[in-house]
């Protein structure tokens, strides 16, 4: 079955091809768990527009695989539906660009915003990672600028460092 093989890729790499694969095409069709493949968290507009390349390194990408485990894999069995990831992993040059935090977990492959359909939906899906997921910090942001809403998820590679922070109605910068 090539999702299962694509899945069971990322335990099999070593150091050694790291560097090959992280610069390959092949890389970007990695799934990362049956629903999330890499190219949905390294795929960026603004990166395009710019030219800047976005490639995750091999610690980064068993880092969004740690995400989709413990909580974007779990929220799409509970839902159902597909989930679109709207910002995934952010090299430090995307993440500027985009006005990021210095300290985005985006940087490190910790962190994914998730397009909400509505904002029912979006207090579904908060309440149900807070009760169901080991999380590291949940947030239902907004952005009166943008006139745009979306929730932040991130789950850190040391499950003992998540904070289980959450916060509804959050005002981005």
């Amino acid at each position: 079955m090539k999702e299962q093989k694509d899945i069971e890729l990322l335990p099999n790499l070593t150091t050694s091809n790291e560097a090959a694969l992280s610069h390959s095409n092949e890389f970007d069709g990695v799934r990362l768990s049956p629903h999330f493949k890499l190219s949905e968290f390294t795929k960026s507009i603004t990166a395009e527009r710019l030219g800047i390349s976005n490639k995750p390194d091999y610690e980064q990408v068993l880092a969004m695989r740690q995400l989709c485990r413990e909580v974007l894999e779990p929220l799409r069995q509970y839902y159902g539906k597909p989930i679109r990831i709207t910002s995934g992993f952010r090299c430090p040059e995307l993440n500027e660009a985009v006005g990021g935090v210095g300290n985005s977990q985006h940087q490190y492959g910790e962190a994914a915003d998730l397009s909400v359909p509505s904002e029912q939906v979006a207090r579904q899906w908060f309440q149900w990672i807070v009760r169901n997921t080991d999380f590291d910090q949940l947030l239902f942001e907004h952005s009166r600028r943008l006139k745009n809403r979306w929730l932040h998820i991130s789950c850190r590679w040391d499950r003992s460092r998540n904070r289980h922070q959450s916060f509804f109605n959050y005002q981005a910068r």
